[in-house]
């Protein structure tokens, strides 16, 4: 019996011991401050491929000296002779980080000095060997996404030759992801141009006119420039910056599958001919030194003549002149229609000239239908050429700035807009005024 109770007294003991260690441990967990959580290190972006960018389709002639014959063939840099002559090579990195340089070279005879300034950080790299050869550049951090440029200029020679130079190799964090630079040779001639894009309009049936207005902004007239302002299903019109000393208004029709656009007459001063290369047509153009800063006004008509074409028309306004001057009227068989498919754009047509940039304001747009009624286009539908599809460029943009549609393309700028959207203008809700019976 005194045992049973020594045992009944060693449980109550133990449990007392039990409850009190369970009340101790809760006391102390609701004072206990939280372990702090210290965060991992921030880690580098990870080394990115070792890429090859070739300058058959990604370099330029941005200075050349005078009497020089520098250039870009369809496999190098070429003819580099001169101290003074400039080449450039763009490429888009899509995130920052560290970059390595590398260059592909060929020293014909003797050796050479060159600089390579990298977004204008400049290195001095030795050359030497007929045969190509990969030499160092250098590194460097890169803080943005966007295009970086190099710059090459020879320092000193021993013969007559700085180099050939094939291709840019390129490495680090910043190639880790997104880099892009024209890569298919079969297409270099286009990349250089650079990319095209456009504007389309949703028109009415039965659309008869197509009316709108173009603004340059000064100092984006760049030689090569073709600022489109009436397209259609078959043609085009706008202003040309052809040469230093020449510019020009110019209003094409293409040939339809069977059959030849002809004109059945021509405004004074204006020359109609023909064109191949892309697609066939009849071409007509006016010498015009329209001026950057300045508004102009393009006119456009198409009316099935009820033989079984179509009739082409076109007219230029210019604040110089204060009045319409006619182009021309191109018949264009086989063809029954009215104005589709109306469209703006913009384009380069010469690729050693693709570094350099451009932007219009493309505004005021309004149809006209068969009956006279207008109709304001507000709305455009933003696309690019196979350039800006296939991923070879992406300096280009588009949107609406002061009321009015722009766009930009050229010049390797980072702020590039996406394709394949639709931009909208607020209206200003006054139709043209044109007295359609007095027009030339």
């Amino acid at each position: 019996m005194k045992n049973h109770n020594l045992i009944i007294a060693l449980m109550l003991f133990m449990a007392m011991i039990t409850l009190s260690c369970k009340k101790a441990g809760a006391s102390k967990a609701g004072t206990e401050k939280p372990v702090p959580v210290v965060p991992e290190p921030v880690k580098p972006n990870p080394a990115g491929p070792s890429l090859i960018v070739p300058m058959a389709g990604n370099a330029f002639v941005t200075t050349l000296a005078a009497g020089s014959s520098e250039t870009v063939t369809s496999t190098k840099m070429a003819g580099w002779t001169n101290p003074n002559s400039v080449f450039s090579a763009y490429f888009r990195l899509g995130v920052p980080g560290s970059l390595s340089v590398k260059m592909k070279a060929s020293v014909p005879s003797g050796s050479s000095v060159v600089k390579l300034s990298i977004n204008g950080t400049p290195f001095t790299v030795n050359l030497s060997g007929a045969a190509y050869s990969t030499y160092e550049v250098g590194s460097l951090n890169i803080t943005a996404a966007g295009y970086v440029k190099i710059d090459f200029q020879g320092i000193s020679k021993t013969s007559t030759y700085f180099a050939d130079v094939s291709d840019l190799e390129i490495s680090g964090s910043a190639t880790a992801s997104n880099v892009l630079y024209a890569n298919d040779a079969n297409n270099f001639y286009w990349s250089r141009r650079g990319p095209s894009v456009h504007l389309k309009y949703a028109v009415p049936a039965n659309t008869e006119w197509f009316y709108s207005e173009l603004t340059v902004p000064a100092g984006q007239d760049n030689i090569g420039s073709y600022f489109m302002s009436n397209g259609f299903d078959g043609g085009y019109f706008g202003i040309q910056v052809n040469s230093a000393t020449e510019r020009r208004v110019l209003f094409s029709v293409w040939n339809p599958a069977n059959g030849t656009t002809t004109w059945t007459r021509k405004g004074t001063d204006v020359v109609a001919t023909t064109f191949t290369g892309e697609g066939e047509g009849g071409q007509s153009y006016l010498l015009f030194n329209w001026v950057a800063g300045n508004t102009y006004k393009f006119l456009t008509q198409a009316k099935p003549d009820g033989q079984g074409n179509t009739l082409f028309s076109a007219w230029f306004f210019a604040p110089e002149l204060n009045q319409w001057r006619f182009m021309v009227t191109w018949k264009r068989p086989n063809t029954n229609a009215h104005l589709t498919g109306v469209y703006s754009f913009l384009e380069n047509f010469r690729d050693v000239n693709g570094y350099m940039g451009r932007k219009a304001e493309y505004h005021n747009q309004w149809a006209r239908s068969a009956s006279g009624i207008w109709t304001e286009l507000t709305s455009a539908y933003f696309t690019g050429d196979a350039t800006v599809n296939n991923g070879q460029r992406k300096d280009y943009a588009a949107g609406v700035t002061n009321g009015r549609f722009y766009m930009q393309n050229g010049g390797f700028f980072a702020d590039f807009v996406e394709v394949k959207q639709t931009f909208t203008r607020p209206a200003t809700g006054t139709a043209p005024v044109i007295d359609f019976n007095s027009l030339p």
